[in-house]
């Protein structure tokens, strides 16, 4: 009977720990990766590799999930201070510290364990990839800038899809890496604009905390700026076709519609921007970038 009534908080503990990484966040980040390797693919011997394609996939959720964790851990005295996320696992007690860290070590286990049977220049280069995700929790501490580190971390994901294929340096890869972390810091200022009273109030640092609202709007339009531009190089450099092109329209679309929802004196609509949007715009790109491959040549 003991046992049993051990065995029961399992599964409350591993949903409490997914809801606790946001693991369906991953959309974000996976887009851009499957597009730098069906890419690396096309160049290569315009084949789908299956199995490549899932130890990618592997090491993106397995990274991503480790990164959280190690937030969610880190930040856990912040978070407490914060209305907004007051509600968190950690917070709350619904996940113990403890856990949180198991949680994090096997998602740093398998990323580590993906990157090594992929290749050795991606197992080599994968603790590279640990840092930023350790650093950037406690960016907000020492920098006004943590969305710069975000953005670094976030870049490395289409450079390590490409890597995973290839086994061999990109700077193709490095042009898209690039678009995607400026992508995300940009919408990240955006984020950290509903927290700036409290960011002030208990010393927590940010470009909207430190020059207001305003400044971080512009500064995530020039972001998304300077994505689309890099897009386009990226688009250039690899000789895209008609299909990846109009996915640029559509993410340029995008990209003025959540510029027109969010506004310095109305961030009612932070969450539709931040959630919605930006999920769209990964799933729109990739799935013209597919097309695009396909059409090319690719083969599945």
């Amino acid at each position: 009977m003991t046992s049993a009534s051990a065995a029961i908080p399992q599964p409350g503990r591993t949903k409490a720990f997914l809801r606790l990484v946001m693991i369906e966040h991953s959309v974000f980040a996976l887009p851009f990766a499957y597009i730098a390797a069906l890419t690396a693919m096309f160049q290569w011997d315009k084949n789908i590799h299956w199995g490549k394609l899932l130890l990618v996939t592997v090491c993106m959720v397995g990274l991503r999930t480790f990164a959280m964790a190690v937030n969610r851990i880190i930040d856990r005295e912040i978070d407490a201070r914060n209305p907004r996320t007051a509600q968190r696992e950690l917070v709350t007690g619904a996940m113990s510290v403890k856990h949180a860290w198991t949680g994090a070590l096997i998602a740093l286990a398998v990323f580590l364990g993906a990157a090594a049977l992929l290749n050795p220049l991606c197992l080599a280069l994968a603790p590279i990839a640990v840092i930023p995700m350790v650093v950037y929790p406690y960016g907000k501490r020492f920098t006004n800038f943590p969305q710069a580190i975000l953005g670094l971390a976030q870049a490395m994901g289409p450079v390590g899809g490409w890597l995973a294929i290839s086994g061999s340096w990109s700077w193709d890869a490095v042009i898209l890496g690039l678009a995607v972390g400026i992508w995300i810091g940009g919408f990240d200022l955006i984020y950290a604009c509903q927290d700036v009273e409290t960011d002030r109030e208990i010393g927590v640092m940010s470009v909207p905390a430190r020059f207001g609202i305003p400044s971080a709007i512009w500064g995530a339009r020039v972001c998304h700026a300077l994505t689309t531009a890099l897009f386009v190089w990226y688009a250039l450099a690899t000789d895209a076709g008609a299909f990846f092109w109009l996915g640029l329209l559509i993410v340029a679309g995008a990209f003025l519609y959540e510029h027109s929802i969010v506004r310095p004196h109305d961030l009612s609509r932070v969450n539709r921007a931040f959630f919605s949007v930006n999920g769209f715009i990964g799933i729109a790109l990739f799935v013209c970038a597919l097309l695009d491959l396909l059409v090319r040549g690719l083969t599945v």
